[in-house]
């Protein structure tokens, strides 16, 4: 893929159109989620414990090594249901009521399709993450001073490519029984990016529904019988700021 030019800046919007003259996603049933889907993980240990900094491991070495594989996991993610996200079936790049637009280094506002969109979203990931100067691999070599803001950048556009999944392709991915694998990288990414401050809470409100599933603690195993632990009521908490 090649590497296009844009910038940091984003927007997105609350939709009140009805793309294609037809009924807005935002109406219908949320698929991923019903309980016969959350519960579907492909592990079942503590996430929490996973994203802990290492005593022994510097904060920036934490931050990029998690965010590069955060970016080929979820670029992998993509890539499964990638024929069936096209400019006729996606023509924006929308999750729940948001619709998100690209701005490029110049400033100009762009209404993408959704597999623009995400081909914006690698491509400049891809530069940043394969450039030493910032994602240094060479031992002595330090960080740049910007390192900790341009992580932020990478983890704000891939969660848009991890809402964009579940919003408009979680019926692809059920139907090639690959839902384990995106409900627990999102719920490992969520948790990642709250330990570290890493995206706004305004950004991320508009899935607060599935991450409050998602992201609860697991259940403790039922060694002993004593007295049962009722899990969470998920959030009913969806909405999204304008800006």
């Amino acid at each position: 893929m090649g590497v296009l030019v844009c910038c940091d800046c984003f927007f997105y919007r609350k939709s009140k159109t009805k793309p294609n003259g037809k009924k807005p996603p935002a109406e219908e049933k949320k698929q991923y989620l019903e309980a016969e889907f959350t519960k579907v993980r492909v592990v079942d240990f503590d996430l929490k414990e996973l994203v802990l900094l290492p005593r022994e491991i510097d904060l920036n070495e934490w931050l990029a090594s998690n965010t590069t594989t955060f970016f080929n996991l979820i670029n992998l993610q993509y890539s499964t249901i990638s024929e069936f996200c096209t400019g006729d079936t996606c023509q924006a790049m929308t999750a729940c009521n948001t619709i998100y637009y690209w701005y490029d280094e110049r400033g100009k506002k762009t209404k993408c399709t959704a597999p623009q969109y995400v081909d914006f979203v690698m491509s400049l990931v891809q530069k940043l993450v394969t450039d030493d100067d910032i994602f240094p691999t060479k031992y002595g070599k330090e960080f740049p001073n910007a390192f900790e803001s341009l992580v932020k950048k990478i983890c704000r556009y891939l969660f848009h490519v991890l809402a964009h999944l579940f919003w408009a392709h979680f019926k692809e991915t059920v139907a090639l029984d690959l839902q384990g694998h995106l409900n627990t990288l999102y719920a490992h990414f969520i948790v990642f990016v709250r330990e570290f401050n890493l995206v706004d809470p305004k950004e991320t409100c508009i899935m607060d529904d599935l991450s409050e599933i998602l992201c609860a603690p697991a259940p403790p195993a039922p060694a002993a019988p004593s007295s049962p632990t009722s899990a969470p009521s998920p959030s009913s908490h969806n909405h999204v700021t304008e800006r």
